[in-house]
């Protein structure tokens, strides 16, 4: 069941809101029940089949933490550890990693590896790593102890349960008790409206420029020759759907849980306006990059330790990450690459700092935030190609190995833009790609591009209403939540519905991870 789609809009949501605001503030466990059971039936919605898997690592991890807060011998403490872990791993490396892991084994041959096919359980890859930080916090610190009921429910709380924020234990179970959870006109509104943002997010701008992009890297895939200009705005147009719909998802996300009274950790805080990429991975899948930070660079030594020790922590996190997102050589490739680049920001921050260098001038950081985001567009390409030759034939159009050429639908007589193109060098060529119109999508993209880099995000403008659990700055521009805001989010509400529901919704691009 997708955020955007009528079942969870016009039944599920109202349906589980008005239930849970009818059982009394008083009968708390009661509520939480409800919650729990609404939660196992939003999951077993999409796969019913998966539904014991994700009963079987409820009870399994909580039992495992359970052993570890009552042992009082170190030894066995580390023991179950281990076992709670090593579990957690199996499990998610069966269903995400056995084909991959074949293919370079050589044991799956070419012709049997399309065949060759294990259905990965929605959300695995989240609420597994939800939970082996649970049994790594509980191991730490074993005087903390949860209810049954109050684990369940965290881990599958239906706001976060399908593509994250990836919560942790001390932000949300403590809020179930802290609270009544009365009907709030405050929460309500500030939840609405994030969760209407985001599906404007998603619905009206991910999902319509991602034709572009799928049509462009399907060319690329089949062997296709592609233009180096569709090669640019093939890759932009992608960069911006996958901004829009996480940024739409985990928008929504924290929304539907405001609504409940419960407040989520921020995870997306406008990525393309860092001007590095350790930036980036501060504002990128912010709760991803806290896990991988504080379960893995730091249990390896972070920089605490020597320059190679630590160039090998940086790439452990991040080729780790790169698997994290997907079984395949182009996310390996992905996350070396990242590790790459941050190992040299590292190594130019400690250089800047021993010649005591101040590089914070407005035009250096927006120097360095434009060259960013071309860092971050090149890689987009290999997370986006299924395999690494449709990944090389899209980057040699995008650098002009195959020839700087331009589609003959590109500009018209009136603006001479083909004349000018042809000036600077590029060859004008048959139009490989069915679009309409390639003036309308540079138009769209340059107005995303614009937005992305400086408009304020939507945590900033509903910072008055404290959208998340961190502060979040007050930016100039805000908005108020009244009359006038309530009709303004109807009417594009409407739109949506009237518009795109006619259709099946696009699933989030996060939930292939």
């Amino acid at each position: 069941m997708l955020f955007s789609s009528w079942q969870f809009i016009f039944v599920f949501l109202p349906a589980t809101l008005l239930i849970f605001f009818l059982i009394p503030a008083r009968l708390r466990v009661v509520r939480k029940i409800w919650l729990t059971a609404a939660s196992f039936a939003f999951y077993g919605y999409w796969k019913v089949e998966y539904l014991p898997l994700l009963i079987f690592s409820i009870l399994g991890n909580y039992g495992i933490a359970e052993g570890i807060i009552r042992s009082h011998n170190r030894k066995t403490s580390h023991g179950l550890l281990f076992i709670g872990v090593a579990t957690n791993l199996l499990l998610l490396g069966y269903f995400k990693y056995t084909k991959f892991i074949l293919e370079i084994l050589g044991r799956l041959p070419t012709e049997e590896s399309q065949k060759f096919d294990i259905i990965l359980p929605l959300a695995i890859s989240f609420f597994t790593f939800t939970q082996i930080a649970y049994l790594v916090d509980v191991h730490r610190d074993q005087s903390k102890h949860y209810s049954f009921l109050d684990y369940a429910l965290f881990v599958v709380f239906f706001p976060h349960l399908i593509a994250g924020p990836i919560v942790r234990h001390w932000e949300i179970i403590p809020q179930y008790a802290e609270k009544e959870l009365r009907p709030n006109r405050g929460d309500l509104g500030t939840g609405l409206s994030l969760f209407m943002l985001g599906l404007f997010k998603k619905v009206l701008i991910a999902d319509t420029i991602s034709e572009y992009a799928d049509k462009m890297y399907s060319a690329a895939a089949a062997g296709g020759s592609i233009t180096c200009i569709d090669g640019w705005l093939g890759t932009l147009s992608f960069a911006l759907q996958i901004y829009f719909d996480f940024s739409g998802y985990s928008d929504m996300a924290i929304g539907l849980a405001r609504m409940f009274g419960i407040k989520f950790p921020r995870n997306f805080n406008s990525p393309y306006q860092a001007a590095s990429l350790a930036e980036f991975w501060q504002r990128w899948h912010m709760t991803l990059s806290r896990f991988l930070r504080e379960y893995v660079y730091f249990p390896l030594g972070g920089n605490r330790v020597g320059k190679f020790r630590h160039v090998f922590n940086v790439l452990t996190t991040m080729l780790l990450s790169g698997l994290w997102h997907g079984a395949g050589w182009t996310f390996v490739i992905w996350g070396a690459i990242h590790g790459s680049i941050l190992v040299i920001i590292h190594a130019w921050q400690r250089l800047q700092a021993r010649l005591g260098w101040e590089l914070k001038h407005w035009t250096i950081r927006s120097v360095c935030i434009v060259a960013t985001f071309m860092i971050v567009l090149f890689t987009w390409v290999f997370f986006r190609a299924p395999n690494i030759d449709t990944a090389k034939r899209v980057l040699a159009s995008m650098t002009g190995a195959n020839g700087f050429t331009v589609p003959d639908k590109v500009g018209d007589a009136k603006f001479g833009i083909r004349e000018t193109l042809k000036a600077v060098g590029f060859t004008v060529v048959p139009a490989p790609l069915a679009l309409s119109s390639y003036r309308d999508q540079v138009r769209l993209l340059l107005l995303l591009v614009f937005i992305v880099w400086l408009a304020p995000n939507t945590h900033q403008l509903l910072a008055s209403y404290t959208p998340t659990l961190e502060d979040t700055s007050l930016g100039r521009l805000r908005i108020t939540l009244n009359l006038g805001t309530g009709l303004v989010f109807g009417a594009f509400f409407f739109y949506v519905v009237r518009t795109y529901f006619t259709a099946a919704p696009s699933p989030f691009l996060y939930f292939n991870f």
